[in-house]
């Protein structure tokens, strides 16, 4: 049985051998599954990988149930409905649901639309990830409707405008350009039947 050499007859060459070998079998693994590519300019979403979800479907749904009109967006060709869900916002005399269908748009990003019936401080502190309504940073006008500007989650902008009695929130990691297509896509969609 040979003894374990004594740390401090270890040197910088068996150090570097050690992180040279370690190296070498991540490298290896790396390789053979993939799993990690440089993007410099942030994450991006491959559309054909992402999953698919009936938005058509679970905005039917919840026109039925839902105390207010829900929209249902013409996005354009080549954008993909990837989630939906339904949740509750709000308490009391306010509480309502959000009805929220996300995308993936042609380009690999992500766009969001919730919609509500409840408060649109509370709508929006809840889908920006706020504890407390977040103070606008802005406005922006969509074919003559008039979109206050919120932080939203991480580093993304939140979109709130209120047309009928619903608020609408656009919200994602797209550029503006997609953001005023989903926002223009929502105010023309005319309310689902209940």
């Amino acid at each position: 049985m040979t003894d374990k050499p004594e740390r401090g007859s270890l040197r910088m060459r068996d150090m570097i051998g050690a992180v040279v070998v370690l190296l070498v079998i991540i490298g290896a693994i790396l390789a053979f599954y993939g799993g990690c590519q440089f993007s410099p300019g942030g994450p991006t979403v491959d559309p054909n990988t992402a999953p698919s979800a009936d938005a058509s479907g679970e905005l039917r749904r919840a026109a039925r149930s839902a105390a207010f009109p829900v929209r249902e967006p013409e996005v354009p060709k080549g954008w993909r409905a990837n989630s939906t869900s339904t949740t509750a916002v709000g308490t009391g005399a306010t509480a309502s649901v959000v009805v929220r269908v996300g995308f993936v748009t042609t380009a690999g990003a992500f766009v969001q639309l919730s919609q509500s019936g409840g408060d649109a401080a509370e709508v929006v502190a809840k889908e920006a990830g706020h504890t407390e309504p977040p103070k606008p940073t802005g406005t922006v006008d969509v074919e003559g409707v008039t979109w206050t500007t919120y932080p939203g989650r991480r580093d993304e902008d939140a979109w709130v405008a209120e047309l009928d009695d619903v608020v609408l929130l656009v919200t994602g990691s797209a550029p503006e350009s997609e953001f005023r297509q989903l926002a223009k896509a929502a105010q023309e969609a005319t309310p689902l039947p209940r």
